[in-house]
């Protein structure tokens, strides 16, 4: 059996049976940070990608210590400056985890979708707002 907490209770577990788990989705959280225990120390600000999925450190998160990545929410991403790297409102964006910083391609999936801009970036601007969502 595993305690999971009861939401909006102190001190208040729901006992889960793991060899015979319910047959229904369990509402855990809102979803709007995930669990993460880092390798190596992660700094606050910092993107992680864990296959499909975007997260961000809110806070640095020490090697092998259990922290969290907001997965939801505003925050202005890293971009490319020069000709031709201006990002439209409202456009899907990815983050180019070799790079570093968020793009308009998808490059054929290997860069994984972050979310949606929320305002215009100009061609000189080094970064790009964005509304997270996957």
């Amino acid at each position: 059996m595993t305690q999971l907490p009861h939401e909006n209770t102190i001190n208040s577990y729901e006992l889960i049976d793991e060899e015979n788990p319910p047959m229904t989705a369990t509402y855990i959280h809102e979803g709007n940070s995930i669990d993460y225990t880092p390798a190596a120390d992660v700094a606050a600000g910092e993107v992680v990608v864990q296959g499909e999925l975007v997260g961000v450190a809110k806070i640095d998160i020490k090697a092998n210590a259990l922290g969290a990545l907001a997965v939801t929410g505003v925050f202005d991403f890293p971009k490319a400056t020069g000709a031709s790297t201006a990002i439209g409102e409202g456009l899907d964006v990815y983050w180019d985890d070799a790079a570093k910083q968020a793009t308009t391609d998808s490059n054929s999936g290997a860069n994984k979708r972050i979310g949606r801009t929320i305002a215009p970036a100009t061609d000189d601007d080094t970064v790009v707002r964005v509304r997270m969502s996957q």
